[in-house]
């Protein structure tokens, strides 16, 4: 199958990195943005943007509270897809996999790695719960500058989660509507993709 320009190469992984380049180059803000949709217990879907951190050679990479919605979603399920989309490039990126923590020293690293209010707000957000004012929560934020110090560690409620495709779907505009979509398919991690042409 001929694939060439921006489609071309034998790594998925390496052309949405590829991509994600590209965007940091044009997009105004967040190129790194995805709209993250998982399914709760009843299957209803959960849709929220979270920035992806990290490709992997064989993953995706984001953090967030184990502990929020999305965060218990992905635990019970361990699966989850996402969308990039790039106005600036007329392209987008889906992916659909299963996912799993990344709680060790990757996340301690990138936790690390982190502006200090940052950190501190990881331990003081009860993310998804209801909250009683703003004013409260900036006012744990300050508690916990007292408590934790200068050099928090990460809390344990809180980490990566690393998807792993199954299914990757490269998208450019094109004219009249006639858009270019390659859909890279496998069964499992450890075996080969397939790439489909796909319709408009």
């Amino acid at each position: 199958m001929e694939r060439d320009g921006i489609f071309a190469g034998e790594d998925p992984f390496a052309i949405a990195r590829s991509w994600l380049q590209e965007a940091t180059e044009s997009e105004l803000n967040d190129p790194n943005a995805i709209a993250l949709s998982t399914v709760d217990e009843a299957g209803l879907p959960n849709v929220r943007i979270v920035l992806l951190k990290d490709i992997e050679a064989d993953a995706f990479v984001f953090y967030t509270n184990y502990d929020s919605a999305k965060g218990r979603e992905i635990t019970a399920s361990g699966k989850a897809a996402f969308v990039m989309h790039w106005k600036s490039l007329h392209r987008q990126i889906r992916v659909r996999g299963n996912v799993s923590r990344e709680d060790g020293e990757v996340a301690d690293r990138y936790y690390k790695s982190r502006a200090l209010q940052s950190r501190l707000g990881a331990w003081a957000s009860k993310q998804s719960q209801p909250l009683d004012s703003r004013a409260k929560l900036m006012a744990d934020v300050a508690k916990l500058g007292v408590t934790k110090g200068t050099d928090p560690d990460r809390p344990p409620f809180w980490g990566g989660f690393r998807l792993v495709p199954i299914e990757m779907e490269f998208w450019a505009d094109g004219a009249f509507r006639l858009h270019d979509r390659f859909r890279w398919t496998r069964v499992e991690a450890d075996t080969d993709w397939t790439v489909t042409r796909l319709n408009p």
